[in-house]
This record gives structure tokens, sequence and C-alpha cells, in this order.
């Protein structure tokens, strides 16, 4: 996954090659990115945000969350579902 950090909202953009890029209004300073992603995520998915967690790139824009409870198609679905 792209994040694209202090963007001017919170959003799907669209899928780039295998990746999918989103937009995220905090800041990338101290981790408010990060935390912020992980809560879009929750509420993107329709989970707990204990369910999503940050596994690689914490300090990158690619970054590889895992997502407990769904699998891979629902994730793709509900993401292509959001974007605006």
């Amino acid at each position: 996954m792209r994040v694209q950090p202090g963007a001017s909202r919170d959003a799907v953009i669209g899928k780039i090659g295998d990746e999918w890029k989103i937009a995220i209004a905090a800041p990338p300073i101290e981790g408010r990115a990060n935390k912020a992603c992980i809560v879009f995520l929750g509420k993107l998915l329709g989970c707990a945000k204990r369910d999503v967690e940050l596994v690689n790139g914490h300090k990158s824009r690619s970054k590889t969350f895992e997502i407990t409870g769904m699998t891979a198609e629902q994730i793709e679905d509900r993401l292509a579902e959001s974007i605006k």
C-alpha cells in the first residue's frame, strides 16, 4: 500500500500497478500518519483498529498492513468500492 500523508482528506485514490494508494490528512510526524491510516483502514474495511497492523514500512510511504479476519478478496473489494 502506498500512503500519501498530509493530504487534504483521507481517501482511497486508486490502484497503481499492484499497490493501492491512500491519501491521509495527518502529517508524517511522530507516527501520526501511520496511526491515522490504521484508523481509516479499520473504518473503511468495517473492522476494529486492533485488527489492522502495520507490519512493514513505518518510515516509508510504501507500507504493508496485516488485516485480521478478512480475506484478500474482501479487502480488495472494499477498497475498490470506496474509490470516489
